[in-house]
């Protein structure tokens, strides 16, 4: 018979199964963020310790890893100088004519539809190190962004 029409099992044609992605460069975090992956390692360990579904625990198990790798590679963020964005930072900003306020967290912490982005994220990249009254380039326009306060 022909290795073409010889089939060994489903198993060969899966997709493959790979960890969760790991943001590059350091894990820094805010202190609520170290909160919250350290609450998410307990959270997953328990969900493990109760599953029942082989499908199940290899998520979990997956899943697990990743917050483990996090929680051995965070670093607290130091607090940026009064006045000056930087990672923890809960900054007010006028952009496009909207004004809009921002904190700016740790990759796991980050959540936008909360108002919480990530450090990598291109806008506050363009923000970090800006201070009150400044505006920023963003977008590729020069004073695209205007600090109105940094809290």
């Amino acid at each position: 018979m022909s290795v073409a029409f010889r089939r060994e099992s489903d198993e060969e044609h899966l997709e493959p199964k790979f960890e969760l992605p790991i943001p590059p460069g350091p894990n820094l975090v805010t202190p609520r963020g170290a909160e919250l992956t350290r609450a998410k390692v307990t959270e997953v360990e328990a969900a493990l310790a109760a599953a029942s579904d082989e499908d199940e625990r290899t998520r979990l198990q997956r899943e697990l890893r990743y917050w483990n790798t996090r929680a051995a590679t965070l670093e607290l963020a130091p607090a940026p100088a009064e006045d000056e964005i930087g990672i923890g930072s809960v900054v007010t900003i006028r952009l496009n004519g909207q004004t809009k306020t921002l904190t700016i967290v740790g990759h796991d912490e980050a959540d936008p539809a909360q108002d919480r982005i990530a450090y990598a994220a291109p806008l506050a990249r363009a923000l970090m190190g800006a201070m009150e009254g400044e505006t920023v380039a963003f977008g590729g326009k020069a004073d695209a962004v205007e600090v109105v306060e940094v809290s």
